[in-house]
């Protein structure tokens, strides 16, 4: 049964899809089977793997608002055991269209269903909100990433972040944790970038990966190319740190599933 992993953060700019799309990618290049589900209007995550929107006959927009399966919305990338459910501009509208349906919060979840044996990880591209798509994602999820980029404003709307994730766990989805907080942008030249690793990790603690990814110009030039870091220079700085958020993404999951009781004190921890 598939992991569902969102990433989220109301904040623009953190880093939200270049994670999905470059932890994906090193995820399916450790044989795990993928599935990036791409929720935010923009489409960059479809667009930076290389989808071609106008030959995807089928969105997450057709999806959520037409019912239609997800898995005819599937479309499988250049790297083996990676798929993505690709997104365009048409789901601007998709949360208005979804007002008046039932169980509004829960269309994704129900969605996943039938694929979740399908792939290891399912990871969720979040928009820039904390609207009814951000809530849909958190609903369907087992856990989520948090991205914060290491600069000046990086704790600004956490705290609206985590209270909405609160109430997302009391009222719809009670096994929903905080997988960890993933440093973002960090350049070890700068004061500011080390003071906020200092404080996002005296706040957060163990809840905090211990893989940093740091500024690299090859992951701002990959998406150009419709590629994950892995494919457009697999020695990069940016590739070989996703490489090491997999491999402890996957440690993490695999600790607390091999413990008897574990689940429950691991989630229990990381609320």
């Amino acid at each position: 049964m598939g992991r569902v992993i969102s990433l989220a953060n109301q904040k623009g700019g953190v880093g939200k899809t270049t994670t999905a799309i470059n932890l994906a990618a090193s995820l399916a290049a450790l044989e795990k089977r993928v599935l990036i589900v791409d929720a935010d209007p923009q489409g960059n995550a479809s667009s930076g793997l290389g989808i071609d929107l106008r030959k995807s006959e089928y969105t997450i927009y057709d999806c959520l608002v037409d019912g239609v399966d997800l898995s005819r919305a599937v479309i499988k990338c250049d790297i083996e055991s990676l798929d993505i459910v690709p997104s365009n501009i048409d789901l601007v509208g998709a949360e208005i269209e979804m007002l008046n349906m039932e169980a509004r919060e829960s269309v994704l979840k129900k969605l996943l269903v039938p694929v979740k044996e399908s792939y290891d990880y399912i990871l969720i591209d979040c928009s820039p909100s904390l609207g009814l798509l951000t809530v849909n994602a958190l609903t369907a999820s087992d856990s989520v990433i948090v991205p914060v980029q290491c600069e000046y404003f990086a704790l600004e709307g956490l705290g609206k972040l985590l209270n909405t994730i609160k109430i997302i766990q009391n009222n719809l989805n009670r096994e929903l944790v905080i997988e960890g907080f993933l440093l973002t942008m960090y350049d070890a030249r700068l004061r500011l970038s080390n003071q906020v690793v200092d404080e996002v990790r005296k706040h957060f603690r163990q809840m905090v990966f211990e893989t940093i990814i740091q500024r690299n110009i090859k992951l701002s030039e990959a998406p150009s190319f419709g590629q994950p870091a892995l494919l457009y220079d697999a020695e990069s700085r940016g590739a070989v740190n996703y490489l090491s958020l997999a491999r402890e993404l996957i440690d993490k999951i695999d600790a607390v599933a091999s413990e008897p009781g574990a689940e429950e004190s691991g989630q229990e921890s990381r609320k």
